[in-house]
């Protein structure tokens, strides 16, 4: 079957591939349609530390079974499904604790082993999740459930106000969730599209990191207190630690991204802010289920936050043009029909 391979870092090519073998309880699937993100960006580069070479990129999947046995009747043949692509072992602490998300030995599909951007692929009947929706909108879900989770982490409620730093697709599933939670959500970002397009998502104000002073801006915006919530969504050592000189006194901290390199901070502040400091680590079932319902509902801008459709033939040469000009995509989708 074709497949897109990152033989090593800038180079990506289609190849053809041993077909996916139906083994354990799987089901085959056939992709329909992969949406590409930040960290798949990384991986092509070569720095995604969990990546080695060749590699199928894409964990970010619409799909339609093809067959295989499931107990659950609504996953029959001919469903189009989006597909959770983390696996757990369900032997570690966090899978004892029933947060398997953060398995220690967790593989996601496209990083520790080989992803969705190939004709077929197999995944188990708990990962798979049926829902009427578009191409478009399955492979928007995993992304966005990234979010949901963070805000779920943050325990954010109504009586909050929350701060977002970065716009990017995993921070736009946080301000819709916490816009769903009926929280003050503030979205900070360097970014005029990405400022305009979390407006559209139910963002209630946005702070231009650039032009505007983001400590000024977020005391007028919350009464001289901070926000009672921050989730950082860039990955940068100066939103790492802005997060926790501009959250509020006794407030949460919720990192999602991954700083690219170490960082230094005034710890006074955890102590004296007494700061609740979470991470925030993929998804669980029930984020799945909330962004599947919220975008049933027609609540998500889904054609505005998508760069481009490519078809696999031409998705090398596009990851390729994004390495080159990352600041000009928001996401490109690559259509595998």
């Amino acid at each position: 079957m074709k497949a897109l391979v990152v033989r090593e870092p800038g180079e990506a090519r289609i190849e053809k591939v041993p077909e996916r073998v139906l083994i354990n309880g799987n089901l085959l699937l056939k992709v329909r349609m992969v949406s590409l993100c930040g960290s798949d960006l990384n991986s092509f580069r070569g720095k995604n530390p969990l990546v080695t070479f060749p590699r199928i990129l894409g964990h970010e999947i619409a799909a339609t079974i093809v067959s295989g046995y499931s107990a659950n009747p609504a996953l029959a043949a001919g469903v189009n499904v989006a597909v959770s692509p983390y696996i757990s072992c369900g032997e570690c602490a966090s899978c004892k604790r029933g947060r398997s998300n953060a398995c220690q030995f967790n593989q996601t599909l496209g990083v520790q082993r080989d992803g969705a951007l190939s004709e077929f692929i197999v995944a188990p009947p708990d990962k798979l999740y049926p829902a009427n929706l578009t191409l478009k909108e399955l492979c928007l879900v995993e992304p966005l459930t990234v979010g949901f989770h963070a805000v779920s982490r943050g325990r954010v409620t109504a009586e909050d106000t929350v701060a977002i730093f970065g716009c990017g697709g995993v921070g736009l599933g946080a301000v819709a969730a916490s816009s769903a939670c009926g929280a003050e959500t503030i979205c900070v970002d360097v970014d005029d599209e990405k400022l305009e397009l979390a407006l559209k998502t139910g963002s209630t104000h946005t702070v231009h990191g650039l032009s505007e002073s983001l400590h000024e801006r977020l005391l007028e915006l919350t009464d001289g207190r901070g926000p009672d919530v921050v989730i950082e969504a860039v990955g940068m050592p100066e939103t790492f630690r802005s997060a926790v000189e501009e959250v509020a006194f006794t407030g949460r901290v919720v990192y999602i991204g991954y700083a690219k390199e170490l960082v230094s901070y005034e710890t006074r502040l955890f102590v004296q802010k007494e700061l609740d400091i979470l991470g925030s680590r993929n998804a669980q079932t029930e984020d799945f289920h909330a962004v599947i319902e919220m975008l049933e509902r027609g609540q998500f801008p889904v054609d505005e936050a998508v760069s481009s459709v490519v078809s696999l033939d031409e998705a090398p040469r596009a990851l390729r043009s994004w390495s080159e000009n990352p600041a000009a995509v928001k996401k490109i989708m690559v259509r595998m029909d």
